[in-house]
């Protein structure tokens, strides 16, 4: 602090923050927009502190302001931020296209990938296509492979004994063992158990997340300077590179001298990704990049919504029983398939479920308004170009009804793992037709249920997740007990800004079933 190089940062970052205050308290654009929190020149940068720590509480109080549905907007240290809430206005946002409301330039904003990952795989993001169209059709014919991982990784990776309770933690255990199973697809054996390749992926995801955190502190102007000294980016890809590039490169050469089709071509991501990239993305650095950065999603969001699933059911044990009873019946009747997976209602129910109590964090689906003219809501609220704007999913999740609205879910605090198979043996019993039964399954998004968003933009990994997920959980049911460090209690969750995430040093008993 005695340094004069930092009183001038932390003067210029002053001025550039009290600025923009300035500029947005005189825009008569949003004036009629609310305030959660103070309005005032300097309490708003109070509340912009405050936030860090306090933001559900914050954006709870302004939903519960909005009963029918509405928009106010809450102090951020650069700028106001919009929150949006209910359904009408969800549905809203979903259906807009890129050019008006930006999925892409919202996630910048939130979590700026393209100075953490690059802009090479931002900006031509065509590894979503692969996920969206490749791996779900592949879902079928891949899950032996997924099968045969998950038992593998859990044996390697859960090292507990018959009637021997061992106490471990859930999350770098989880992690480890969705960046086995999920590179048993992205690139087949043996990749998939090579420990210096896993290792990377591991801390790539969290290096991304952390870091992408730190450098969405600074002001937009300064981000690109402070990036470099924060990311750990090219230490991730040289090292994938030295893994894994010797894998690609013998793709490329067999594919160059046999064709796209070549005999013995493995189904995995990198043939799916050969089959879209053009030019300079056919080289190993590129696919690689591809490679991290599916890795990235894949292992992060799995991993914790596993990990908060772990914590549901070590909590609320009463629902292990029931759920190993309806893995055991299916098994029996099915074996072990994609399709058996859809008839684990329970199983699904209790995930979903999860989801809903526990968000990655208090909003979801980042938008940017990149219209020129901005952004009109039905109602007539108005937002400005460059409007960042998020939907309220914490307090959406947990709408317990204001009269005369009702409510989203029955007592929506309480944590109910088969609240949605229940609702489906409802509808079930009273319809002829099932075809709207699939609204309250894991994979299916709706306005009043956010986890992968809702609309144009809902998360096209979700089937992968759903398969993925539920084949961890019924394989843990089946073939361990679990039970919570403390009895009823859940490791409480780590929170900062709008980010919820499970505790990291979270524990978790386990014992191997002896039958």
């Amino acid at each position: 602090m005695d340094d004069p190089r930092f009183l001038v940062l932390y003067g210029v970052l002053a001025v550039i923050a009290l600025a923009t205050f300035r500029k947005v308290l005189r825009d008569p654009k949003v004036e009629t927009i609310p305030i959660v929190g103070s309005s005032g020149f300097l309490s708003s940068y109070r509340d912009a502190l405050a936030f860090f720590t306090n933001a559900s509480t914050l954006i709870q109080q302004g939903y519960d302001q909005q009963p029918q549905g509405g928009v106010f907007r809450v102090a951020r240290l650069w700028r106001w931020e919009y929150v949006v809430c209910g359904p009408k206005h969800v549905k809203e946002i979903g259906a807009a296209p890129e050019n008006v409301l930006s999925f892409r330039d919202g996630v910048q904003e939130t979590l700026p990938t393209r100075l953490v990952i690059g802009t090479a795989t931002t900006d031509n993001p065509y590894h979503f296509h692969t996920v969206r169209r490749n791996l779900t059709r592949n879902l079928h014919a891949c899950f032996p492979d997924v099968r045969d991982e998950i038992i593998c990784a859990f044996n390697d990776v859960l090292p507990v004994k018959d009637s021997e309770w061992t106490t471990l933690p859930v999350l770098p255990m989880i992690m480890a063992v969705v960046a086995r199973v999920s590179n048993r697809i992205f690139v087949g054996l043996p990749l998939c158990r090579n420990e210096a390749y896993l290792q990377n992926n591991v801390q790539f995801a969290i290096d991304v997340v952390s870091s992408g955190q730190q450098i969405a502190f600074f002001p937009k102007l300064l981000q690109p300077l402070v990036a470099p000294f924060i990311t750990n980016k090219n230490n991730s890809i040289a090292t994938a590179i030295k893994v894994l590039g010797p894998t690609i490169e013998d793709r490329l050469s067999k594919e160059n001298e046999m064709g796209p089709n070549w005999p013995g071509k493995p189904n995995d991501f990198i043939s799916w990704l050969l089959e879209l990239a053009e030019g300079e993305e056919r080289t190993a650095p590129a696919l690689v990049l591809r490679l991290l950065s599916t890795n990235f999603a894949a292992i992060h969001t799995s991993s914790m919504t596993f990990t908060q699933a772990l914590f549901d059911l070590a909590a609320h044990p009463e629902h292990l029983l029931p759920l190993r009873e309806e893995v055991e019946a299916v098994v029996k009747e099915e074996g072990w398939s994609k399709a058996a997976l859809n008839s684990m209602v329970k199983i699904d129910s209790f995930l979903r479920e999860s989801q809903r109590i526990n968000n990655f964090g208090t909003v979801v689906m980042s938008r940017k308004v990149v219209a020129k003219d901005g952004f009109r809501f039905s109602d007539g609220t108005f937002l400005p170009h460059d409007a960042l704007l998020y939907v309220a999913a914490r307090a959406t999740h947990y709408d317990d009804g204001t009269f005369p609205f009702p409510a989203n879910f029955e007592n929506p605090t309480k944590f109910d793992g088969f609240r949605f198979a229940r609702e489906r043996a409802e509808y079930m019993a009273t319809h002829d037709s099932s075809q709207d039964i699939f609204k309250r399954q894991m994979i299916s998004t709706a306005v009043d249920h956010l986890p992968f968003g809702t609309g144009k933009h809902a998360c096209p990994g979700r089937f992968f997740a759903a398969t993925e997920l539920k084949a961890m959980l019924a394989h843990l049911v089946l073939n361990y007990d679990v039970k919570a460090e403390v009895e009823g209690a859940r490791p409480r969750d780590v929170s900062f800004g709008l980010m919820i995430s499970p505790n990291p040093a979270g524990k978790v008993s386990f014992r191997k079933r002896t039958n």
